[in-house]
């Protein structure tokens, strides 16, 4: 019988300490990682939450250590992100704009590089679902921008400068990354230093569908980000019929211009995963 296992994660506020007297204080993203949590429940999976102060990143590269221990071929994990997204200087030589995204964890940020040397650790025929309602989320998987670049259609940033003063988005300031990445420059060093040049080969298939392009912010909100409230008005309650694709569709359909989210697969490919309903275990 395959089994299913989900993490989630949501910060409204990171670790002044850490992040340069800045708290990134922020809404809805506990209520997002809540809310993904008990759809995750009624889909038959276990699952484990972390909430601001507990979702550090210990805490969260542990419970991805003990899922690639748990899980064998078939098998699914359900890894929901909601917080801010960031940005970190490209140490090792990888990233196209010189950049690699981040998760704003709360004492400290989890590099793309990371994530994909975890997907590195799980079993052959292992499925991986993220979800990552955040800004610059679009190849936070660390693999699709390869991807991206190699067929010509990856994108350079655009400014992050916005005139909506009205709306709230997941993004780490231009200034604070700046003043986080030098008040800890040892720490990111000594992290960029501790991966390999060249990824381990993947044999699980790990699928992203993120809350925006990395050149784009993701709208945090009242009740939950934009991107995590409408893939649950999509979902309907696990009313929603259809395979991945037309799930993104969907979400993509009822999303502004301007926060386009992504869907993309690497790893070993895998047919069965494509056509599946969404959360199937």
């Amino acid at each position: 019988m395959t089994k299913g296992l989900a993490v989630h994660i949501g910060l409204n506020r990171v670790d002044p300490a850490h992040y340069g007297g800045w708290s990134g204080a922020l809404t809805a993203c506990e209520a997002d990682a809540q809310d993904m949590a008990a759809l995750a429940r009624a889909e038959g999976y276990e699952t484990e939450v972390f909430l601001t102060a507990n979702a550090t990143r210990a805490a969260v590269l542990g419970s991805l250590e003990r899922a690639a221990t748990a899980l064998t071929s078939g098998d699914i994990l359900l890894l929901t992100y909601s917080g801010h997204g960031g940005q970190l200087p490209d140490v090792n030589g990888d990233e196209a704009d010189l950049q690699d995204e981040t998760w704003c964890l709360y004492d400290g940020e989890l590099v793309d590089d990371e994530l994909g040397l975890a997907w590195a650790g799980f079993a052959a025929g292992v499925r991986i679902l993220v979800l990552s309602d955040s800004c610059h989320s679009g190849s936070v998987t660390r693999l699709a921008y390869d991807e991206l670049a190699r067929t010509g259609t990856a994108r350079r940033p655009v400014s992050r400068s916005v005139d909506e003063s009205d709306l709230v988005y997941r993004a780490m300031p231009d200034e604070v990354a700046l003043r986080t990445y030098r008040q800890n420059r040892d720490v990111y060093r000594r992290i960029a230093e501790a991966l390999p040049a060249t990824l381990p080969p993947i044999t699980c298939a790990v699928r992203l569908i993120s809350g925006c392009q990395d050149n784009q912010l993701s709208q945090d909100g009242t009740f939950n980000g934009l991107f995590t409230g409408t893939l649950l008005r999509v979902w309907k309650d696990g009313a929603f019929r259809g395979d991945y694709y037309r799930f993104h569709r969907d979400i993509v359909r009822r999303m502004p211009p301007t926060q386009s989210p992504n869907h993309f697969v690497t790893g070993v490919p895998n047919e069965a995963f494509d056509k599946q309903r969404p959360f199937t275990i």
